[in-house]
């Protein structure tokens, strides 16, 4: 425990001490009053002397409490507190989902993204971003460590992948979801769809600071069913991963096809990563745990002092001090 302001012992302690010098300093002269003859007979008396070594008990009393108590108000004035030093500290890791969001993928990501709800609650530091693709990419979230943000834009796509697989909703219900998914009201642009390669490069390239230190993962669904003309294979993309440090972590639905399910696999292990599919029970939960095991460094963040008021033991003292005066004031007024 420590003083914020210690000054305030430093003077209060030397007044006190003048104040009790100047109580007990002998005087012979009589102020406001007259001396009263024939006395000596009254302070012979058992009684009386029985009085007056109990009045100068009880005083000495009074004032060793009046004393305590200026000494507990001035601890009290000096502010006792507990200060911490401390350093906020971030994981140095970034964590990006990168779903395939066209309609073969709906069930997949339906289930993946109710259950990473969980999982990013659970994050402490790291940061978190959603990027999505089809015949384009579309920047849902950018890396960020709000994680209510996170799960909000969660929830906007869990129930977006929920209205597109009933496709039962009103018009405006069905274009709003269109538009979260595709980024469009039209949904799925000329250039075709479910570009496997361009989806995953572009998630590479929404990683913020690049070339500094630190742990990416990319959580990547699709069930690479390529349809139209990419511009970068999944090879190359996953190359494109593995040159900037990036690891994969891949989730394929169980409806893939063998030959896509072997390209899909060989790219993710490329990185570094683990392919699973979604008949994989634990697949988030393993997930988690490869991605805890990949870095647990720590970048640091601003130092920071915090202080914590502890005025209760001084304040106890002095709430017992004042009733112990209370009591005494009452025996010395019998």
């Amino acid at each position: 425990m420590e003083l914020i302001y210690p000054f305030v012992l430093i003077i209060g302690i030397p007044v006190i001490i003048v104040l009790i010098l100047l109580k007990f300093k002998k005087s012979d002269f009589y102020e406001n009053g007259r001396k009263i003859a024939g006395t000596e007979y009254i302070k012979e008396l058992p009684y009386y002397k029985e009085l007056i070594k109990k009045y100068k008990k009880l005083t000495y009393l009074i004032e060793g409490v009046c004393i305590f108590l200026i000494l507990m108000t001035l601890i009290l004035l000096s502010r006792p507190a507990k200060i911490e030093n401390i350093e906020n500290q971030n994981r140095s890791r970034d964590i990006f989902l990168c779903m395939d969001v066209s309609a073969s993928v709906d069930e997949l990501n339906f289930e993946l993204v109710d259950n990473l709800k969980k999982t990013v609650n659970s994050l402490k530091g790291e940061r978190f971003g959603i990027s999505i693709f089809n015949s384009s990419s579309v920047l849902i979230s950018p890396l960020t460590d709000d994680y209510q943000y996170i799960l909000e834009e969660l929830d906007k796509l869990h129930e977006s992948i929920e209205i597109n697989m009933k496709n039962n909703s009103s018009i405006d219900k069905w274009e709003e979801s269109q538009y979260i998914i595709y980024g469009t009201q039209e949904g799925a642009d000329i250039r075709g769809s479910s570009l496997i390669g361009e989806g995953l490069a572009s998630c590479v390239y929404n990683f913020s600071n690049i070339e500094e230190e630190r742990s990416r993962i990319i959580i990547f669904t699709t069930d690479n069913n390529l349809a139209g003309k990419e511009i970068i294979n999944l090879m190359d993309s996953a190359k494109l991963c593995k040159e900037k440090n990036i690891i994969v972590f891949g989730i394929a639905p169980d409806t893939i096809q063998e030959n896509d399910e072997e390209e899909l696999k060989k790219a993710i292990e490329f990185t570094g990563g683990k392919y699973y599919t979604m008949s994989d029970k634990s697949q988030v939960q393993d997930i988690i745990n490869n991605i805890e095991n990949t870095s647990k460094s720590f970048i640091e963040g601003n130092r920071e002092i915090r202080k914590y008021d502890k005025p209760l033991i001084p304040f106890i003292f002095v709430i017992i001090g004042i009733t112990v005066l209370f009591i005494l004031d009452k025996k010395v007024s019998i």
